[in-house]
């Protein structure tokens, strides 16, 4: 029987909901790698604050260290909840994989932050702590994103069935594991623009099941309006979030008469036909889509992404046996056993890098 390998992975997203949590054991079999998982709201306080910091304001230096700090604290707690869920408390664990919470991305202009003070968290809880793993891939001239395509590639690829895993929170993204090199990038808004317009308008926190969506009349014109932002017309490896896509950008494509669940399901559209419209581009002969994240759990969206792509299997990852809502969790614990190994977590083919490097800042516990 193999030694127990066992690291956790820590991920809070775009969605910016909270920290999903995962206690992995990388000496098991894929259905069985996970053995705990736990996730840790957002407050509404915390979460309004990182959403002001994506912008510029005063005294914004402060502010980003300030809720670093508590980014530690609130990780390290996301930390003792999963070990003492999975009543594992004295085990070993190797690393903790942290992404932190993106406030900016601009490989544009060579640089990525992801706030958590990965010294704080290593304080906390005395363990090793891999965190900061976009900004090395910059430095090498990459799009410091996706990098889960790599761990796609390591647990999900499959030499004889073209699979494409894509992943929808925030940001959507996808993985073509083909028979060729491997290809990922961000293919533009996932549940970000649907979270921020129903929470605009009925004060809740995601359209559950996209039954909001589903009641309203979606506008192709819109759809296609929205779809001439230059991002999509640009070819991979290409990465984006907030900073391209947020309510004042959505707002100036309004004429302000719409009916607001009309636009929620615009939106929902929006998504599905920029997830499509990249698979049948950039990953043509596609077979099998499998979706993760919190977009897989939108009934409306899942069907009618499957309408879209005829004649091609649209699941979630969980058929492969990792839950939808644990898979970058379980990347960045990958990831951060392969800074441990000194071994790279980038993919050249997918970043734009300038060659495979091994990612991460490593804090002792």
């Amino acid at each position: 029987m193999a030694t127990p390998e066992y690291y956790i992975g820590l991920m809070s997203g775009t969605s910016l909901d909270g920290v999903d949590a995962v206690l992995v054991d990388f000496s098991a079999a894929l259905n069985h790698c996970i053995v705990a998982d736990s996730f840790t709201a957002f407050d509404d306080s915390l979460r309004k604050r990182l959403i002001v910091l994506h912008q510029t304001q005063s005294n914004e230096l402060h502010e980003a260290a300030l809720l670093g700090n508590e980014l530690a604290h609130l990780y390290a707690q996301a930390v003792h909840s999963l070990l003492a869920k999975s009543d594992k408390r004295t085990i070993n664990v190797a690393a903790i994989g942290c992404h932190g919470q993106t406030i900016r991305h601009r490989p544009d202009a060579r640089y990525t932050i992801q706030l958590g003070n990965g010294a704080l968290l290593a304080e906390l809880t005395s363990k090793i702590v891999v965190c900061d793993f976009r900004s090395r891939d910059i430095a090498a001239g990459g799009e410091g994103a996706p990098l889960v395509p790599a761990f796609h590639k390591a647990v999900f690829a499959q030499p004889s069935t073209h699979r494409v895993i894509v992943n929808i929170g925030g940001i959507a993204n996808l993985t073509d594991l083909s028979s060729g090199p491997v290809r990922g990038f961000d293919t533009g808004p996932g549940n970000m623009l649907l979270d921020a317009w129903i929470q605009r308008h009925l004060k809740t926190p995601f359209d559950r099941d996209g039954a909001w969506a589903q009641g309203g009349n979606r506008i192709d014109s819109l759809v296609r309006r929205l779809l001439e932002h230059v991002f999509f017309h640009r070819e991979p490896p290409k990465s984006t979030g907030r900073e391209l896509f947020n309510l004042s950008w959505l707002d100036e494509q309004l004429s302000g008469n719409e009916n607001p669940r009309d636009v929620q399901a615009t939106l929902l559209e929006f998504t599905v036909v920029s997830i499509a419209e990249a698979i049948r581009t950039w990953c043509n002969g596609a077979e099998e889509i499998y979706v993760c994240g919190g977009g897989a759990a939108n009934k409306a969206l899942m069907s009618r992404l499957a309408e879209s792509m005829p004649g091609v299997l649209v699941a979630t990852t969980a058929k492969l046996g990792i839950g939808p809502d644990w898979v970058e969790a379980c990347a960045f614990a990958w990831l951060a056993r392969q800074a441990l190994r000194l071994q790279p977590g980038n993919l050249p083919s997918v970043t734009g890098a300038r060659g495979a490097r091994i990612l991460g800042a490593i804090y002792p516990g």
